[in-house]
């Protein structure tokens, strides 16, 4: 979008970056920097304008010619733009807001002339997000992959049909792996196959990109994030989910100009933009031909190369290669059905492979030239394979089917082992079915994951003997995962990071599964209460927010009377009341909920489970500007957390009671409990008693920093806040980030640091965007009003305050409503309306009395002085 030579181009140098146009190319120190397109067209036009003001509409004009864009895209990419460069970091300073102009380079530049021809820097790949491993050998497919590569750069949105067994997802990955580099690495694989809920989709995907689920359409967020990436999107195996699947593409493909799709189904998604690459099957022989022209086909010679892989030496004289073309021909040309034959060779030898072949086929072919509907070429393959099995093979086979997904082998140990099956025999007969390419692998860490084939498992599930049998395993596996949750901790541990949650990220979808079965008709309703009120923690770590609410609500639904009022109950009310709050706000139905919790744990006289609940009742309350009954509920939570040897839920504690404290006055006291928190928070938080949802330690270190700002230690003040903000950056976790952005605003804002307000207003309003972090985004808006007022635009500011402060009221987030207020009172007397300015500081003069944020008294003592001096 530079007019910049391509052979001839200037480097353009500040601080430890070197910033080439023609080249597209930033660095620092040498090094490539990961840089979104739209990011890198705002920085080459602000740096070749260096200290000049370049207006929002100017960047919105040359970044986004042909569209019409928000705002919001413009400031979301500034923020990125920021984080990437490290402004603010240690000082540094690139890039300044000025409210209402625009934006301005402030950094000192140099400037030197580049031959294109000498590149300063050779682009490294960047670690490609998630992709299986790049298939071996694959055969057959080169044409179709090198057509595929070639037609996504141009028409962006592909999908690959074909029917089972055809080989999609093998050459979906192998696209992906072969456009590794054209995408810096971007590369991202959503396996769609593990998903029965058409209503998980868009969260199975922005899982994946490692999205914060805030609410319960992560869609607008999901968008948000992908729409100015350049990314390559595989959609693996989307013909159960196709309506889902559809949409969701669709709003991908229109609203981000630089994702390209490659899906995979077995019908097309038809939706604009689609184009359609159909797999056929791989070519075979003719039965007249010359038997020695197998090495010429792709079927044959895939069949020759797995033979040859599963141990089987073929010695092909005109007879062997006529019988290897005949099993090919009669096979379809399907490359599943074909590797599954071609690898029993070794055991079974290449005469019976065919003589058991034709007989299970007798019934699906009319000739030896007809080929019959290709799933039915697959489903008799795979009735021939299972054919071959022993009857103890038969039996685990058909058993495993029950589980989505990734399962271990004590899995399938605890859920297929019967009267009939001892646990010897599973183990033996699982690793035979490995050994048979029945059952995949995969290592995970220093474990080891099995999976069936989408295809097999499909097949193998209609296969269960009786209705009895499906309703005892179905139990035996919603039982597993019960105990296996509740023995692993699920309902202590907070799964801060992602080692931490790796082996629950992979139960997920059985979870659900065995959800479903057991509120199902026919399921087992007791299993399925136990199961959910184990399952909620882990929605909750995971922020599968209206997982959690959807399953601990429908769980408490099923309670009978006996269980009312137990531990139980109070659980599910608990993860109902947090749910619910973080996606909708401070409603009712979350009070309720929490406070039934409170009541039948007070009732059962269990400080640890009161404990449990104190936590989110006190952040509620803080959520909802109540800071009287918050900092009661803090007082408690540490008074009974000094009870227990727990270090980590005393660290909880004491950073919510200094948060309490904090806007309560009591600096002194809050400033105690924050360092205290902080000082003996243990290093890692692998158990905690209550349900946050954020990172304590961030909580404390962020309001020590307002705490210490207001004591008069405002050097100290500052380091502390930009500390806390790269902590919270360090951990990848964008609540606690919000959290972190928004205390430190607040003191730059005191500070009259307008430059690293603005910075961090946008990098919250990036966050609170691409994760759909409604009430945060609200504040941004006050946020940004309120910078526009201290930069001396109070007229424009008066509307936007409202419209903020009355976004935040309908959330509803009660946390800053003095500090917003004040700053309306201010613009209100700006812009002349007094009498309205003093109204409004007496409403927030009498709600800091009724509600208890006492620390703001100086500040309203100000604010009060400043609109009466003039009248005097």
């Amino acid at each position: 979008m530079t007019g910049t030579s391509a052979q001839t181009g200037e480097i353009i140098s500040f601080g430890p970056f070197s910033l080439t146009a023609s080249e597209r190319l930033l660095t620092k120190a040498g090094v490539p920097v990961e840089l979104g397109a739209r990011a890198l067209d705002i920085l080459i036009r602000l740096a070749s304008q260096p200290n000049e003001v370049v207006s929002k509409r100017d960047l919105l004009a040359h970044v986004w010619p042909d569209i019409i864009v928000e705002e919001g895209s413009l400031r979301f990419h500034i923020a990125n733009l920021r984080r990437a460069l490290g402004d603010g970091v240690e000082g540094a300073r690139y890039i300044t807001t000025l409210t209402g102009r625009g934006y301005c380079f402030v950094a000192p530049v140099s400037r030197t002339e580049c031959r294109g021809e000498q590149s300063p820097a050779t682009v490294i790949r960047l670690p490609h997000a998630n992709m299986p491993n790049r298939p071996i050998g694959i055969v057959g497919r080169e044409d179709d992959v090198a057509a595929l590569s070639r037609h996504l750069s141009e028409h962006r949105f592909l999908t690959i049909v074909g029917a089972g067994g055809i080989g999609k997802t093998t050459v979906a990955v192998e696209v992906g792996h072969a456009l590794i580099d054209s995408f810096a690495g971007a590369v991202q694989f959503v396996d769609l196959g593990l998903l029965s809920d058409p209503a998980l989709v868009a969260t199975a995907v922005a899982s994946m990109f490692g999205l914060s689920i805030q609410s319960d359409d992560p869609t607008p967020g999901l968008i948000v994030y992908l729409r100015n990436k350049r990314i390559l999107l595989i959609l693996d195996t989307c013909e159960h989910l196709i309506d889902a699947v559809a949409a969701l593409a669709a709003r991908v493909f229109a609203a981000a100009p630089q994702v390209h799709i490659l899906a995979t189904s077995r019908e097309a998604l038809e939706v604009p933009g689609e184009r359609i690459h159909r797999l056929v099957p791989l070519a075979c022989p003719a039965d007249d031909g010359e038997p020695m022209a197998i090495h010429d086909f792709p079927a044959t010679r895939l069949f020759i190369e797995r033979a040859a892989a599963g141990g089987a030496g073929l010695n092909l004289g005109d007879a062997d290669a006529a019988m290897v073309s005949g099993i090919c021909r009669n096979l379809g040309g399907v490359p599943l059905a074909i590797e599954l034959a071609a690898r029993r060779v070794e055991a079974y030898g290449l005469r019976q492979i065919a003589a058991h072949l034709d007989q299970s086929l007798a019934l699906s072919w009319a000739g030896p030239r007809s080929a019959p509907p290709r799933q039915k070429t697959l489903l008799a393959t795979l009735e021939w394979s299972y054919g071959l099995l022993t009857d103890m093979e038969r039996t685990v086979l058909r058993r495993l089917a029950i589980f989505v997904g990734d399962f271990t082998i004590e899995a399938a140990l605890a859920v297929v082992t019967s009267d009939a099956v001892d646990q010897a025999g599973v183990f033996v007969a699982v690793d035979s079915l490995v050994a048979k390419s029945m059952v995949a692998t995969r290592p995970a860490g220093a474990m080891m994951r099995y999976r069936l084939l989408d295809t097999t498992r499909a097949y193998a599930l209609g296969l269960t003997d009786s209705a009895t049998e499906r309703t005892e395993l179905a139990a035996r596996h919603a039982a597993y995962y019960r105990d296996w949750l509740d023995q692993s901790g699920a309902a202590s541990r907070i799964l801060a990071n992602s080692a931490e949650r790796a082996g629950h990220f992979a139960a997920l979808n059985n979870v659900r599964a065995a959800l479903e079965w057991c509120f199902s008709e026919g399921g087992d309703v007791r299993i399925g209460i136990d199961l959910a009120a184990v399952a909620a923690p882990v929605f909750l770590a995971m922020s599968l927010l209206s997982e959690c609410h959807r399953w601990s609500e429908r769980a408490l639904l099923e309670l009978d009377e006996a269980a009312r009022g137990g531990r139980v109950e109070m659980h599910f009310q608990a993860a109902i009341g947090v749910a619910v709050m973080f996606i909708r706000g401070g409603r009712d139905m979350a009070r309720e909920a929490l406070h039934r919790s409170l009541a039948i744990a007070e009732a059962a006289g269990d400080p640890f489970e009161e404990l449990q609940v104190l936590g989110p009742l006190q952040l509620f309350y803080i959520r909802t500007g109540d800071f009287k009954t918050a900092l009661h509920h803090a007082r408690r939570c540490a008074a009974i957390a000094g009870t227990l040897d727990d270090p980590v839920a005393m660290t909880i504690a004491r950073s919510l009671l200094g948060m309490a404290l904090h806007f309560g006055g009591a600096l002194e006291e809050a400033r105690g409990e924050l360092e205290t928190a902080l000082r003996n928070a243990p290093r890692a938080q692998s158990t905690t008693t209550v349900y946050i949802g954020f990172e304590c330690r961030i909580l404390a270190g962020a309001v020590l920093a307002r705490t210490l700002w207001l004591q008069g230690h405002r050097t100290e003040a500052v380091e502390r806040a930009r500390q806390t903000v790269r902590d919270a950056h360090d951990l990848d976790h964008a609540v606690s980030s919000c959290i972190a952005l928004i205390w430190a605003t607040t003191i730059f804002l005191w500070a009259g640091d307008f430059a690293s307000a603005g910075d961090y207003v946008d990098r919250l309003e990036g966050l609170a965007e691409a994760n759909s972090l409604t009430p945060y985004l609200a504040v941004t808006h006050s946020f940004s009003a309120q910078l526009a007022l201290l930069r001396g635009d109070p007229g424009g500011s008066v509307d936007r305050l409202h419209a903020a402060i009355g976004e935040l009221r309908a959330a509803p987030y009660g946390m800053l409503d003095t500090p917003f207020n004040l700053a309306l009172v201010e613009a209100l007397a700006g812009a002349g309306r007094v009498a309205e300015a003093h109204a409004l500081l007496g409403d927030t003069m009498a709600q800091v009395a009724a509600k208890g944020d006492a620390c703001y008294g100086p500040e309203l003592a100000r604010v009060n002085a400043s609109i009466t001096a003039p009248r005097e």
